[in-house]
């Protein structure tokens, strides 16, 4: 892997791969070596871009990830993203937007990864309760303050990307550089909004769950018995076989599949490939649990799909379309919430 990518107008280079850390700790990967060795195995074979959470097994992934780099020394040679939001405690502000919380959850986060500052800090997801104005000016304060070098935002709507970019210029505040929201064959619903506004704005995009939260792993296939995860049983809407979106999804796959070895490549390749095809990403998440995974995930970066075979997942699944809406990451309260759609 030898491409680097800017990352929107930062004139920063990162991989076009970015090893994600989400199953470092113990929501998968629990012990720290093995996961020191996958990230060893991510750093020699050029990636150079690492994305975390504090959520991550509550902070363990931070962990893994700092102690891993203090090993290699490779801090350097890194650029190192996390993210605050998700709830990290039972008080009431320990998660959120806040100035408070985000003062408080870099602290963190720069204690668990063991360095001095953080290249890319990013709002998890949006807070409908905090002004982005209190949001931006904490986190314009910590890049004065040297802690973080660039911010951004992840799985924010449009509309919500446009709010922030406007707020920076009236407020001369830092802007988020950056948006990390949900793509792939089968999560496609960004292409008719959220990747033109980040090509309006020159930001750059770090897409995740490019594999379509392992929907595109090989492992979902009709003649097979679906697997039982932990992701799973956390969320069954986006994998429960008894909905008629989730048996659309499989069925999309079938057709992915089928087309990935017409191609000659594997349905991973394929996946990975299309996502880092697109003109406006930047960079694709992986989040391998096992050097198996990382293996088979690496060599998408070898892989030029042709209009042809774009053309053909194109007829499977159409641009600017989500199969199931609950593969979106993030549900404005307008939509869940009655209340908010009836007059008093």
């Amino acid at each position: 892997m030898t491409e680097y990518r800017t990352l929107g107008r930062t004139g920063l280079k990162v991989s076009p791969l970015c090893l994600g850390a989400m199953m470092f700790g113990w929501w998968g990967e629990s012990d720290p070596g093995e996961s020191s060795r996958i990230i060893d195995r991510a750093l020699d074979s050029g990636i150079n871009f690492i994305d975390t959470a504090d959520v991550y097994s509550q902070g363990q992934s931070d962990e893994f990830v700092g102690q891993a780099l203090a090993k290699s020394g490779k801090r350097d040679d890194v650029v190192l993203a996390t993210k605050c939001h998700g709830v990290m405690g039972e008080g009431p502000n320990q998660r959120g937007n806040s100035r408070r919380w985000i003062f408080q959850a870099v602290e963190n986060s720069l204690r668990r990864l063991g360095t001095d500052w953080i290249d890319l800090y990013q709002i998890h997801r949006p807070d409908p309760g905090t002004d982005i104005d209190e949001t931006l000016g904490a986190l314009t304060d910590l890049v004065r303050q040297g802690k973080v070098r660039y911010i951004g935002s992840s799985t924010f709507p449009a509309h919500r990307m446009v709010e922030a970019q406007w707020a920076s210029e009236r407020r001369s505040l830092e802007r988020f550089v950056c948006e990390q929201p949900p793509y792939s064959p089968l999560v496609r619903g960004i292409e008719a909004d959220v990747l033109p506004v980040a090509e309006k704005y020159g930001m750059g995009v770090i897409v995740w769950s490019p594999l379509a939260g392992g929907w595109l792993s090989g492992r979902y296939r009709k003649d097979q018995a679906q697997p039982q995860t932990r992701r799973a049983e956390r969320l069954p809407q986006r994998y429960d076989m008894t909905l008629e979106v989730n048996q659309r999804k499989l069925d999309a796959v079938e057709q992915l599949a089928l087309l990935a070895e017409e191609a000659g490549i594997t349905l991973v390749e394929l996946a990975l490939a299309f996502t880092i095809r697109h003109r406006a990403v930047t960079s694709a998440i992986i989040g391998p649990r096992t050097m198996e995974h990382l293996d088979s995930q690496l060599a998408a970066t070898e892989v030029r799909l042709t209009d042809d075979v774009l053309d053909r997942i194109d007829e499977i699944v159409p641009p600017g379309v989500t199969l199931n809406r609950a593969d979106a990451g993030w549900e404005p309260p307008e939509l869940s919430e009655p209340a908010l759609r009836r007059r008093r």
